[in-house]
This record gives structure tokens, sequence and C-alpha cells, in this order.
């Protein structure tokens, strides 16, 4: 399990995560539900990149589509500004635009969705 902690803001942001490894999956997702409820389920597809410190994944997420994502892991000697130019830099590379950003994670695109009529 991976908790991740990020603002919901397009750009560059820190994001903070705790990795929990656990060797009986169906049961933590069991507990978890139980205690508290499932919001949603994101189902994708990743491909990872390592390009210098930084990981691009490329997902194909269900019912949203395709996505990629900089990841600049940061060494403790480096500050979040040089990371922000690390990004950009990569992202002028990829011909990414600053309006091709997007804010919050896949779970919240999901969920503001607007339910289709049946």
């Amino acid at each position: 399990m991976i908790q991740y902690d990020r603002p919901d803001a397009s750009g560059p942001k820190t994001s903070t995560y705790i990795r929990s490894p656990t060797d009986d999956p169906a049961s933590l997702k069991a507990a978890l539900a139980a205690a508290l409820g499932v919001r949603a389920v994101v189902k994708k597809c990743r491909t990872v990149f390592l390009v210098g410190q930084t990981r691009i994944h490329l997902d194909e997420v269900a019912e949203l589509g395709r996505f990629i994502e900089l990841e600049v892991v940061l060494t403790p000697a480096q500050t979040e500004a040089e990371g922000v130019k690390i990004a950009q830099r990569l992202m002028a590379e990829l011909a990414i635009e600053p309006q091709d950003l997007i804010a919050g994670a896949y779970v919240d695109l999901m969920t503001a969705q607007p339910c289709e009529a049946t």
C-alpha cells in the first residue's frame, strides 16, 4: 500500500509518501474497505522510464485516457526549486505546455465526471 500526500494543484509540487509492504493484499484491501469505504477504483497500466533522477510515468487509465507524470526524486542536498527546474526542462523537451497540466489525482478526475444515464 502506498499513501501519498501532495497538494491538488497543477504544476510541479512536492509529494511525500509512505510505502507499507504487505504479504496479504486481499486482506488489507478488505480491512481498509470495511473501515473507510471505497470512493473509486482506479485501474491503470503504467510504464516507467528513468531519465537522470526523474521517473517518467506513462499511464493508461481506464475511463480517463493517457497521461504522463514526471517525478523528480530529489537528493537530500537538493532544494524544491532545483527539482522544479529539472521538471520544467523535461517538460520543454517533451513539449508539455503549462496549460496541459492537471491538478488532483486520477480518482478526483473519475469522481468529477458526470454519471451517464442508463
